[in-house]
């Protein structure tokens, strides 16, 4: 379970959670134009747009999760299991698999724009990467500081959704989940009204109290209202600092605590990672479960011109700051 969201200040910016029990030994990772991406059913691209992002690299082939390309625009892939559908090959279509969906895309759009026209000639195909990495059922949250869009793989079709609140999380499909916020209308960052009853004395007693049933629990649903709420009435400086640390504190309220979703046999979901880049800037910043410094690895630094993947390990451990 994960989520992701969008935030504009000064620049864009772009990331979100990835939620599991275990890491598979993510990496940022940054693709360079003349790293060759290889396609099981379509031609290999040579050359492309650099990429940087979160990856586990298998057989030397980043299996990015979520990632942004050196023009400014970031997808990130979400569980959608129960609702993810990946069909035959056909001849008329480009034939992609899932895990070759960020790199198919990023490699050749610069905008969403050009991402949807893509888009409409593919055809998502069951082919896994080995016998170990089964295909995961993802949909996918498609951003630049222009527009969002949200695209879904179902049985009738890939579906693509305008995203106007710039968040997703998991199931149920993006429009029920957008029909959802009907529910919430009502709440509110300024203080409660008497709308009970006018004849009744009833006084707020705290602050915060316009946004009472604004969901907590970990469920994706809920998530996706929360975080929506705190993204759409979020309001920082906007230089680089405060706009990232204003990124950070968004997710950070969708935050999952490891014991607090027990999966059984001693298994817990928790949030691994929470990522923010800023796609003007191509400076990708993470937290993990463990670290809550910021770190951030600027793509701009490494050579973009070479043919080698470059790969950061994340650092996992808490790095406390003693003042005396």
């Amino acid at each position: 379970m994960c989520t992701a969201a969008t935030y504009q200040t000064k620049d864009f910016y772009f990331g979100r959670t990835l939620d599991y029990h275990f890491s598979y030994g993510d990496e940022v990772t940054i693709t360079p134009r003349n790293y060759p991406f290889y396609f099981r059913k379509e031609k290999q691209i040579n050359t492309h747009y650099a990429i940087i992002g979160m990856a586990h690299v298998v057989e030397n082939y980043p299996l990015y999760y979520d990632a942004v390309n050196e023009k400014g625009l970031g997808i990130a892939g979400l569980n959608f299991v129960g609702n993810a559908y990946y069909a035959e090959p056909k001849p008329e279509k480009d034939n992609i698999s899932q895990f070759e969906f960020i790199p198919w895309i990023l490699s050749q759009c610069a905008t969403v724009r050009e991402a949807k026209k893509q888009i409409e000639k593919i055809n998502l195909v069951q082919i896994p990467f080995n016998d170990k990495l089964p295909l995961a059922q993802l949909h996918w949250i498609i951003a630049d500081s222009q527009e969002c869009i949200t695209v879904e793989p179902l049985k009738e079709g890939i579906k693509i959704y305008e995203n106007s609140v710039g968040v997703l999380t998991n199931n149920p499909t993006f429009d029920r989940q957008m029909f959802t916020l009907n529910n919430y209308m009502n709440l509110s960052t300024k203080s409660a009204e008497n709308r009970f009853a006018p004849q009744l004395d009833l006084k707020a007693y705290s602050l915060g109290m316009g946004a009472i049933g604004l969901p907590g629990d970990l469920s994706s649903q809920s998530r996706f209202v929360r975080v929506a709420f705190v993204k759409m009435n979020s309001v920082s400086s906007e230089d680089e600092e405060s706009s990232v640390s204003q990124f950070f504190h968004i997710l950070n309220s969708v935050d999952q605590q490891k014991g607090c979703c027990d999966l059984g046999n001693n298994q817990y979901e928790m949030t691994i990672y929470t990522s923010c880049c800023n796609t003007n800037k191509g400076i990708y910043y993470y937290t993990t479960y463990n670290n809550h410094q910021i770190t951030a690895i600027d793509m701009n630094k490494e050579d973009l011109e070479q043919s080698n993947l470059t790969r950061y390990s994340l650092i996992t451990k808490e790095q406390i700051k003693r003042q005396n």
